[in-house]
């Protein structure tokens, strides 16, 4: 039984539609990748988040926290949701604020892809753009100022601060790993963003399997093409990251991080994010030195959102 227990959020609006197709993503194993790179008796598998509604993972955390904020009173219809984000967060905050009657205001990095800013606009959200030498923490302290002027009827929800975001993948990302694999996981590997996948998903994993080993990717450098990702010695840590939770930390390199995100296409029909190649490359670094094991990463989000990106693709 779990250590941890979190009651399920409830909200007097009930989800629909595209809303509740919200998680149960699909897990693929690697074979291609694999060969002659690991041992016959190690599997690699990977969660491949972009089927869920808004292309990422980060729908799971934006609909737990716009459903706390509901059930917590703050958030209302009408009402305007602030966050900051690279851009997952925020399409899927906007796809659920316009499916649940709110406006967005969303502060964004400048050198987010076109792509992303193209999807944002489509659901009406409004954009603040910040400084790209900041990165995600430029975009962080202009929510902070915008939200200190006060503004009426806005609710910040602060996906980098709220525990909201970790728990919902305590609730959904761990529990659906667990059942995709029949319990035989042993080691789970992810990135640190926000770090709330990584929080709630090894929490739930290793209360299940408390000899699990967990592993954070982090980039290799402070300047990076894995979008949404942080070098946690140089960056503004998040509330809710958990420095001891990892039990192990893998640094990985851009410039291979990118190759694998092409070879995933060309090899084995993934069409991912660099963050996924990236993923891909700590899994294997991970799964190369064991004798046996269950290895599953998180691909984070699809590769489509990076086609016009030439460094990613070649386009």
């Amino acid at each position: 039984m779990p250590v941890l227990s979190l009651p399920s959020p409830r909200t007097s609006r009930p989800l629909g539609g595209l809303l509740g197709r919200i998680g149960n993503t699909p897990m693929v194993r690697l074979t291609q990748l694999t060969t002659g790179v690991v041992p016959d008796a190690v599997e690699v598998w990977v969660k491949c988040e972009w089927f869920n509604p808004g292309g990422s993972v980060k729908a799971r955390a934006a609909l737990a926290m716009v459903l706390d904020a509901e059930r917590r009173g703050l958030l209302r219809p009408g009402h305007t949701i602030l966050d900051a984000s690279s851009g997952n967060t925020g399409i899927a905050y906007a796809l659920i604020a316009a499916a649940r009657g709110y406006k967005l205001r969303l502060c964004l990095p400048a050198n987010a892809n076109a792509e992303r800013k193209a999807v944002l606009r489509a659901y009406g959200a409004e954009i603040i753009e910040t400084s790209p030498m900041d990165g995600s923490d430029g975009a962080i302290a202009r929510a902070r100022a915008i939200m200190a002027e006060d503004p009426e009827d806005t609710v910040y929800l602060d996906q980098y601060g709220n525990d909201a975001n970790w728990q919902a993948h305590f609730r959904t990302t761990g529990p659906e790993i667990w059942r995709d694999t029949d319990g035989r996981i042993t080691h789970f590997v992810a990135a640190l963003g926000t770090s709330g996948t990584f929080t709630g998903t090894t929490r739930f994993l290793k209360a299940q399997s408390p000899g699990l080993r967990a592993v954070s990717l982090q980039p290799d450098s402070p300047y990076h093409a894995l979008e949404g990702w942080k070098h946690m010695e140089t960056a503004v840590v998040p509330r809710i990251y958990d420095p001891d939770l990892a039990d192990e930390n893998v640094e990985i390199p851009s410039e291979e991080a990118l190759e694998l995100t092409r070879r995933l296409a060309t090899e084995e029909g993934l069409l991912t994010g660099p963050s996924g190649g990236g993923a891909v490359w700590g899994a294997l670094e991970v799964a190369r030195n064991l004798e046996s094991g269950v290895v599953v990463a998180l691909l984070a989000d699809g590769g489509e959102r990076y086609l016009s990106h030439a460094h990613v693709f070649g386009g």
